[in-house]
């Protein structure tokens, strides 16, 4: 979704609760960097297996923006 969708769509709150556990600002400066406003990284690697061979999968651990 577009970040002015994401802004309108989840909290500081909900950014929290999408981020437990990975080191990164939670404030409504970054609402529009929320998880849940992203496609689904399983759906997305799902189709594009006739493109791709998955070797590993990565887990965010950190976050830097700005």
């Amino acid at each position: 979704m577009s970040r002015s969708q994401a802004k309108a769509s989840y909290t500081a709150a909900d950014l929290e609760r999408q981020t437990a556990g990975v080191e990164c600002r939670k404030d409504a400066g970054v609402v529009d960097e929320i998880p849940g406003a992203y496609k689904d990284i399983d759906t997305v690697m799902a189709n594009s297996s006739d493109l791709v061979d998955v070797v590993h999968t990565l887990k965010q651990v950190v976050c830097v923006k700005g």
